[in-house]
């Protein structure tokens, strides 16, 4: 079902500006990208986390890596940075998680401000919550998560020069279930390419 229409999609984000975003010390660029393994760390009896920064550590990482894969183990994750592009101006990182049992890679975007958004984190943000729609689909799919990574499906120009890129994510009962929609949410940044908010476009 479609949630905005098209020019309604022009409208300012629903989730403004900051709204879900961190940042790193030191701030993120392309040199934030970690080219090692950590299969060493799979037969390690300690915390998986404590292995692959040593790891990282060990195979000459740059502190733009480090602070990355530290932010990610404040989370309770063990991963880093594996690819860096840029898409229209905007910074996007692939992020690896090689200890995870199933989704093992994820999306930040990266703006102007070297603010991070993490695209593959709950879109269905507290300003959304009175969406009818939204809440009917879930009423009807309780149990439907989304299930990253979230796949780049293309950019939209914006008012005044900026640009919103557009990801979309099935979402599913269970690993193995079939998609029950797929969820496709825009990430608008200004001309400078500052992060000014996200949307859900639309969920079918």
């Amino acid at each position: 079902m479609l949630l905005c229409a098209l020019t309604a999609c022009q409208a300012p984000a629903v989730v403004p500006e900051a709204s879900g975003t961190f940042t790193t010390t030191p701030p993120l660029d392309a040199d934030a990208v970690w080219s090692g393994t950590a299969e060493a760390c799979r037969g390690d009896l300690g915390p998986v986390v404590d292995c692959l920064r040593a790891t990282m550590e060990a195979t000459g990482a740059s502190p733009e890596a480090l602070a990355a894969s530290a932010r990610m183990a404040e989370d309770g994750e063990a991963g880093y940075i594996a690819r860096w592009q840029t898409i229209d101006g905007v910074d996007v990182a692939t992020t690896e998680f090689p200890f995870r049992a199933n989704t093992n890679q994820g999306t930040w975007l990266i703006d102007a401000s070297r603010r991070i958004c993490d695209v593959d984190a709950d879109p269905f943000a507290a300003a959304d919550s009175d969406r009818q729609d939204i809440a009917d689909f879930r009423a009807a799919h309780p149990d439907a998560m989304l299930f990253a990574p979230a796949h780049l499906e293309g950019t939209q120009p914006l008012d005044g020069g900026g640009v919103r890129l557009v990801f979309a994510t099935p979402m599913r009962s269970c690993h193995a279930c079939a998609d029950v929609a797929t969820l496709r949410v825009g990430y608008d940044f200004d001309d400078a390419r500052r992060f000014t908010g996200r949307r859900v476009i639309d969920l079918h």
